[in-house]
């Protein structure tokens, strides 16, 4: 589990195709001392496995549903990504509880720059629009972030980002046409979904009037 405060920007060393899946290598310089084999790491929000490490050196594998559904298959070696290590009960959650599984990705659409402030605007896709609202937390590439707004009918949301959040994350380099990876609140999920059961489900409804 993670808490969608980004703890550093690495670089990508390598990528290669091993058999079945595809292994990336980020420098991950502090970030790596205690990690262990097999330990979870969010990679650009996404939840990967530590599969080799090498002092401060860390192979991750990504296999096919992960490429196909995050901006990870997008990687080269010298590309900078967001990396949290998850999190330890007791620790302080300065986001929002994520458990780094990327629903999909959203397109940059406009960026809006004033004073060192950002308003970044994003395409997305129609069936998690329903789990996003004004003022509500969504994940963006790992890191925790709040809805300033939204457009349903163009499918769009946009996020502010203030100047300590572009220097600590990839979004000070971001560009229009990029892509971001996208983790909708679970919790959020989970009532629009149960709601919907209750919708369709006439016997259920019967059963409340």
């Amino acid at each position: 589990m993670f808490t969608g405060i980004v703890q550093g920007v690495c670089p990508v060393v390598s990528c290669e195709p091993l058999a079945g899946v595809t292994r990336i290598t980020l420098q991950l310089d502090g970030l790596a001392r205690g990690l262990d084999l097999g330990a979870s790491v969010a990679v650009n929000g996404a939840c990967v496995t530590a599969a080799e490490i090498d002092g401060s050196l860390v192979g991750f594998d990504l296999v096919k549903e992960t490429i196909e559904l995050s901006n990870l298959g997008e990687l080269a070696a010298g590309t900078n990504v967001n990396v949290e290590r998850s999190f330890r009960v007791g620790d302080e959650v300065g986001g929002h509880i994520l458990s780094g599984h990327v629903a999909g990705v959203a397109v940059v659409t406009q960026i809006k720059s004033d004073d060192g402030h950002r308003l970044v605007t994003m395409a997305i896709q129609r069936e998690w629009m329903a789990y996003l609202m004004l003022k509500g937390f969504v994940a963006l590439d790992g890191a925790s972030l709040t809805i300033a707004e939204i457009d349903r009918s163009a499918a769009t949301i946009s996020v502010s980002l203030i100047p300590e959040t572009l220097a600590r994350t990839t979004f000070g380099r971001l560009e229009v046409g990029d892509r971001i990876n996208l983790e909708v609140d679970s919790q959020t999920q989970a009532i629009v979904d149960t709601v919907r059961e209750v919708l369709k489900d006439e016997s259920l409804l019967e059963g409340i009037r």
